[in-house]
C-alpha cells in the first residue's frame, strides 16, 4: 500500500484559510483519523488527498508518484489516484440492487464478468451481506446500506480508503458496533485508511494515529494513546477524553523538594515531574488531570464536597467542589453517592499534565499530591 505525504499544504477560500500549512505523512497499512470540531479543516484535507478539492499551495505524494504540486503544476485527477471514497450519506443508486452497486463500477472499468462475479462474491461473504444481494437500498437497515456502501468503495481494491463520517447517520449501538466492524476491516484488508471524524472516542477506538486539527493548524499527530496520555496543548487535552480532562489553573510557589509547589486559592499541590521542568516561582500554569486520576480515598489529604453523582452502571461520575475548584471524578463499579457529602480524595498515576498558561503547550507529565 502507498505512503501518503502532504508537504506544506495550504487551501484559502477567498480571505478564509481552511489548512494552513499542513505536514502530513500517513504510512503504508495505517488507520488515520482526521480529528477535530466542525470547521477544523478535516473533511477539506480529506477531499485533497482524494483530488476533488485542489489545494492552494503544498504537494501532495501517494507512493512515489507526486500527485499534485502547485509550484511544478501538477494536478493528477481523483479518478486516477487508485483511490476509494465513502461519503457520509453512502450515496447508494436506489433503483439497483445490492449487487449492482457493487459491480456497477467493476464494470465500467471493464472487468471480465467473471473477476466481477468473484470479486462480489468476495464481498458479500466479508461484509456479510450475502442475503441481501438481490435487495434495493430502501430495504436495508443503516447499516446493512452502509456495509454495501464500503462493499462497493472496496471493489475495485483501492489502495487507500478515505471515509468522511461514514457512521454519523447511524444510531448509537449500530455506531459501536460498525466501528469494531471498521477496524476487523483494516486489519483484514491491510489497506490504508484515512477517516474524518469529530467524535474522539471514534478517534481514540479506531486509528493507529491521529491529526488533530484547529482552524486549519495541526495539533497533534500521535497513536491515541500518546495524545490522551501525553497531549501537545491545553487544546487537545481537553477536546480528547471523555469525561473532560480537569483543567485547574494554578500559580507556581517554588520548589518543594523534587517537586513543583502550586497554589491555587486554598488548594495546595506538589506536581513531580517525570523530567526536569524549567519553571520558577509565580509563573502562571494550569494542572490537567483526567477524571480517573482523582480516587475517594480514606487517606486522601483533600476533601472535596460531592456536587453531583450520575451513576452508570459500570462507572460513577462525580463532581466535586474543592473550594472554588470544580473537578470531574470517575469512580468505577456500582456505586452511587449523597450530594452534599464530604469526601477525602487523592491524586494517583503518572499521567498528570502541567501546561504553560500563556502559551498552553505542555511542560512535563508526571505525578501529584495534595498538601
Amino acid at each position: 500500500m502507498p505512503k501518503i505525504v502532504l508537504k506544506g499544504i495550504t487551501k484559502r477560500f477567498g480571505k478564509s484559510v481552511a489548512v494552513d500549512n499542513l505536514d502530513l505523512t500517513i504510512e503504508d497499512g495505517a488507520f488515520v483519523t482526521l480529528l477535530g470540531p466542525s470547521g477544523c479543516g478535516k473533511t477539506t484535507t480529506l477531499r485533497m488527498i482524494a483530488g476533488l478539492e485542489t489545494p492552494t499551495e503544498g504537494e501532495i505524494y501517494i507512493g512515489d508518484n507526486l500527485v499534485f504540486s502547485s509550484e511544478k503544476g501538477v494536478d493528477v485527477s481523483a479518478d486516477k489516484r487508485n483511490i476509494g471514497f465513502l461519503f457520509q450519506n453512502y450515496a447508494l443508486w436506489p433503483h439497483m440492487t445490492v449487487r449492482k452497486n457493487i459491480t456497477f463500477g467493476l464494470e465500467n472499468l471493464k472487468w471480465s464478468k467473471a473477476e466481477i462475479n468473484r470479486r462480489l462474491d468476495e464481498l458479500l461473504v466479508q461484509m456479510h451481506i450475502e442475503e441481501y444481494a438481490d435487495r434495493y437500498p430502501s430495504e436495508l437497515s443503516g447499516g446493512q446500506q452502509q456495509r454495501v456502501a464500503i462493499a462497493r468503495t472496496l471493489a475495485s481494491k483501492p489502495a487507500l480508503l478515505l471515509m468522511d463520517e461514514p457512521l454519523s447517520n447511524l444510531d448509537a449501538k449500530l455506531r459501536l458496533d460498525m466501528r469494531a466492524e471498521l477496524k476487523k476491516l483494516h486489519a483484514e484488508t491491510g489497506s490504508t485508511f484515512v477517516y474524518v471524524t469529530h467524535d474522539q472516542q471514534e478517534a481514540m477506538s479506531l486509528s493507529t494515529k491521529v491529526c488533530l486539527l484547529r482552524n486549519g493548524l495541526l495539533q497533534q499527530y500521535s497513536a491515541p494513546l500518546e495524545i490522551y496520555g501525553r497531549p501537545a496543548n491545553v487544546f487537545t487535552a481537553d477536546f480528547v477524553g471523555s469525561p473532560s480532562i480537569n483543567l485547574v489553573d494554578m500559580d507556581v510557589s517554588g520548589m518543594s523538594g523534587d517537586g513543583i509547589g502550586l497554589k491555587n486559592g486554598s488548594c495546595s499541590i506538589v506536581f513531580h515531574p517525570e523530567k526536569t521542568a524549567d519553571v520558577s516561582a509565580g509563573r502562571k500554569v494550569v494542572l490537567g488531570i483526567r477524571p480517573e486520576m482523582i480516587r475517594i480515598s480514606d487517606s486522601g489529604r483533600a476533601h472535596a464536597v460531592i456536587d453531583s453523582s450520575l451513576p452508570y452502571g459500570m462507572e460513577t461520575v462525580l463532581c466535586l467542589k474543592l473550594g472554588d475548584i470544580q473537578l470531574l471524578v470517575v469512580v468505577f463499579g456500582s456505586i452511587d453517592f449523597q450530594k452534599g457529602s464530604s469526601e477525602s480524595i487523592e491524586m494517583t498515576g503518572n499521567g498528570i499534565c502541567l501546561f504553560d498558561k500563556e502559551s498552553g503547550k505542555l511542560l512535563s507529565v508526571g505525578s501529584a499530591e495534595f498538601v
